[in-house]
């Protein structure tokens, strides 16, 4: 038996019960009224109470329940039973069938307020139910996403909202009745058919990314997310949509930033090594050889200093359209800055011999094709080009590795003449070697620490606020050398984590020096932070216990991480920095906008700093591409709020256009050289006290 039923079944037994009791306790408190305090009140007083509450708590049937019983225990006290049936006082009788008819009617009166009062709670119910729905309906309607309601089996609008027409621009009696096929609402049908395959297995989908075309016939990208629902016994879909075409656009404009070439469109740098590094780990497994081709134009210099940089830019722009046009498809073709480019060309042969033949046909197209006429403002011009070339493909080779011997192989078309093509031979793996001796060099100087930090001052509105850790070599046999000529090789060969250790325990216990001096204590610093060393697994806790081992002040630690970072594992990004943000310890991100992150990503990420990188500060002045570009970034780190500093401000101009766009945190020359400690201690009481430094 259902617990309903058995309610049912309890409830008029329980009313039965409660009925008796309150007239027996009614009785019994007449009784212990008279017994011990001599109170003797009319018969029937307590009891009328008793009927009253049976009939108004439990009906009218427990209230004539409740009137019989007092009648009969009435009958009873006035006239105790004896042999035979007898009234000493008529007025008894008269009073007894009095107090039977009052109770009929006190249970008729109690039964029908009880009724009463049933209904208008039923009615206020009812009303409360019907004004929520009005709620309801009124945040249907005026949601700012549009949101429909559809059948299953066919698809069929039953009802959208007024967003429906905003968004997708169809009017609600224009959708309710029709289908998304029949207002062709789909841009691609099979991504509906992947929705409802995600809904049969799931029952709902949260954040699916399609796009849909407007009754105009415009696409858009928009985020779709809905769920099962039963409508009156119908099965249904619930959907909610949303235009994330700004959003995607926005994404869009910064992986333009970070992966084309803004004068030429074709792939830069970061996106021919992602490309190169996917080529390898995939037609590896293949064994098919592959090409890659350093094109570097003949006095290109003298053309653009003879006839000016647009010139110069639009030969550029030829020059790539008609490199573009003697590769596939599948092919890169990317300029890695001024006249230099580098195509990566696939699907070569296996043979060796066979894949360099086929090299070579393409190169001596390249070199016929760059070196006919081009009309550049109404004049012609004649370009050639040297082209140095690489096969690889045997699964032994890096990155690195590949694109020097294209360089070296190009270096040698240029020493040969040029406008001609070389081959990369053993013989040209000078540079390959040395590259292993200064790998070996690398390992002695970590172990005989001859790596120092090098200090370089960042500013913000004129105050001195920190300064950078910048590693320098203090390499035996050549001299002091910067991070830029060791640092890919400590990368590569996992040297950076002892190294990217000592710098981080040394910044710190400098950080920590200067906690003990109330004119540096505020001073940060930042360090640099490899890719290789965030993402070891112990990375947070090492961090700590260099923190806790040398007492430094978590809050002015600043760890600036590249965009590389990010690329891989962005929980565990997220999970890392919160952890380390938790003691204080700041994160800035840093050549932001040479790479590139999902604005999703980015967003996530609890940054504290954004850097403008060097590249787009040098050209700032002159270059209108690179202006563009930092004011973006100033732009989308203010959307972001996130402060924002550039590296690389050398000149009074370059700060100014830079204070202009929004910028006002700096590093680089105009402010100080990288210098040894003791030189930038030395600087100190200048920043503080020069007027020079007042508006940098």
């Amino acid at each position: 038996m259902s617990r309903g039923k058995m309610r049912s079944a309890v409830q008029p037994v329980f009313s039965i019960v409660l009925t008796m009791v309150m007239v027996f306790a009614a009785l019994l408190l007449h009784l212990e009224l008279t017994a011990h305090f001599g109170l003797v009140l009319p018969a029937f007083l307590l009891f009328y109470p008793a009927v009253f509450a049976a009939a108004l708590f439990f009906g009218l049937w427990p209230g004539l329940l409740a009137t019989g019983l007092s009648a009969v225990l009435a009958s009873i006290w006035i006239s105790p039973p004896s042999g035979q049936f007898r009234t000493e006082k008529p007025s008894s009788v008269i009073a007894l069938a009095l107090f039977s008819v009052i109770g009929v009617l006190i249970s008729m009166m109690a039964e029908r307020h009880r009724r009463t009062v049933q209904r208008t709670s039923a009615l206020e119910r009812e009303h409360a139910l019907q004004a929520g729905d009005a709620r309801y309906r009124m945040a249907f309607q005026t949601n700012i996403d549009a949101i429909a309601i559809s059948r299953l089996r066919d698809g069929t609008f039953l009802e959208v909202n007024s967003s429906f027409r905003s968004i997708l621009g169809y009017e609600p009696h224009e959708a309710l009745g029709k289908t998304a096929m029949e207002l062709d609402i789909w841009k691609d049908v099979r991504e509906r058919e992947r929705l409802h395959e995600i809904l049969r297995l799931q029952s709902s989908c949260r954040d699916f990314q399609v796009q849909f075309r407007k009754k105009n016939g415009d696409v858009f990208w928009g985020t779709l997310s809905a769920s099962l629902v039963q409508l009156d016994g119908e099965a249904c879909i619930l959907s909610v949509l949303r235009d994330i075409t700004q959003t995607k656009l926005a994404e869009e404009e910064i992986r333009n930033l970070a992966f084309f070439d803004p004068l030429t469109g074709l792939a830069n740098r970061r996106l021919l090594l992602e490309k190169l590094r996917k080529s390898m780990a995939v037609n590896a497994r293949r064994h098919l050889k592959r090409a890659l081709f350093f094109v570097d134009l003949d006095d290109f210099k003298k053309l653009n200093n003879t006839l000016g940089h647009t010139t110069g830019d639009l030969l550029l722009r030829k020059v790539a359209q008609r490199l573009t046009a003697c590769v596939r498809e599948v092919d890169i073709v990317s300029r890695l800055g001024g006249d230099e480019f580098v195509l990566l060309v696939e699907d070569l042969s296996a043979n060796s011999e066979k894949a360099a033949d086929e090299a070579r046909a393409i190169a001596e197209k390249i070199l016929g094709r760059v070196c006919e006429p081009y009309q550049l403002n109404g004049r012609e011009c004649i370009s050639s080009c040297s082209i140095g070339i690489t096969i690889f493909g045997d699964g032994h080779e890096n990155i690195s590795q590949v694109l020097q011997q294209a360089d070296i192989a190009m270096c040698q078309a240029k020493a040969a003449g040029r406008n001609t093509l070389q081959f990369f031979i053993p013989a040209l793996q000078t540079a390959v070697n040395a590259r292993a001796t200064m790998e070996e060099d690398l390992g002695r100087g970590i172990k005989a620490k001859q790596f120092l930090l090098f200090y370089q001052p960042q500013v913000e509105n004129g105050k001195l606020i920190g300064a950078e850790a910048l590693l320098r070599w203090n390499h035996p046999r050549l001299g002091l050398l910067p991070p830029g000529d060791f640092i890919p090789l400590a990368e590569e060969t996992r040297l950076i984590l002892p190294l990217g250790k000592w710098v981080l325990e040394s910044a710190c216990k400098r950080i920590a020096a200067w906690g003990k001096n109330p004119q540096t204590a505020s001073l940060s610093v930042a360090v640099n932070i490899s890719a290789v060393q965030f993402r070891k697994p112990d990375f947070v806790e090492a961090v700590l216990r260099v923190v806790e081992r040398t007492g430094a002040n978590p809050c002015n630690l600043s760890l600036e991480l590249t965009e590389s970072v990010l690329v891989d594992n962005i929980e565990d990004v997220i999970l890392k920095m919160v952890a380390l943000k938790s003691v204080g310890v700041r994160f800035s991100l840093d050549d932001f906008g040479t790479g590139y992150s999902s604005l999703s990503y980015l967003k996530r990420l609890p940054l504290d700093q954004v850097k403008i990188d060097r590249s787009f500060v040098s050209d700032i002045l002159g270059d209108a591409s690179s202006a563009a570009i930092a004011q973006s970034i100033i732009s989308l780190s203010r959307a972001m709020g996130l402060p924002v500093i550039a590296e690389g401000v050398e000149t009074e101009e370059q700060r100014v256009i830079l204070a202009d766009l929004g910028c006002h945190s700096f590093q680089g020359f105009l402010c100080s050289r990288p210098v040894p400690l003791d030189e930038f201690e030395l600087l100190l009481p200048g920043f503080a006290a020069s007027a020079a430094f007042a508006t940098v």
